[in-house]
């Protein structure tokens, strides 16, 4: 087993901090070290293009008498966003009337940002991720009725 310096690699870690690039890839020997940055831009939020995803909302629970509500699954694993930028207006509020069509929020993924679409007329029951925290394929992200 090849034993790594921690010294080297804390260097290496903040030259790419320090440095414009995203993805470092040093090789000596049998050593191999490979750094990867996500960064966001000053404001917080990606700039990538959006491009947009229709979700429908499932409904996993049993059915009841007095629950109509339906989950609505992150379609991809990202960064869940309730506004386009810092000072936008978030896209929804609990309460309100969305139709299909409507932007509910955005998942950016791999440097790319996803409208997610509401796929029918609903009512926003809850918003169930906070704005800019990470989600994984198949998270609730609202309950509509």
């Amino acid at each position: 087993m090849v034993a790594v310096d921690l010294r080297k690699v804390k260097k290496l870690i903040e030259l790419v901090e320090e440095s414009a690039i995203s993805e470092l890839e040093v090789s000596s020997g049998d050593e191999s070290v490979r750094i990867v940055m996500h960064r966001l831009p000053a404001s917080g939020f990606p700039t990538a293009a959006p491009s947009a995803v229709t979700v429908q909302a499932q409904n996993d629970t049993p059915p009841t008498t007095d629950s109509t509500a339906e989950n609505l699954l992150a379609p991809m694993a990202g960064t869940f966003y309730r506004q386009s930028h810092p000072d936008a207006p978030v896209f929804v509020e609990t309460g309100q009337q969305v139709h299909a069509g409507d932007i509910l929020c955005i998942i950016e993924s791999m440097k790319m940002m996803h409208e997610i679409r509401a796929a029918k007329d609903a009512s926003i029951e809850q918003i169930c991720v906070a704005n800019g925290e990470p989600i994984s394929t198949g998270d609730v992200l609202f309950k509509l009725s």
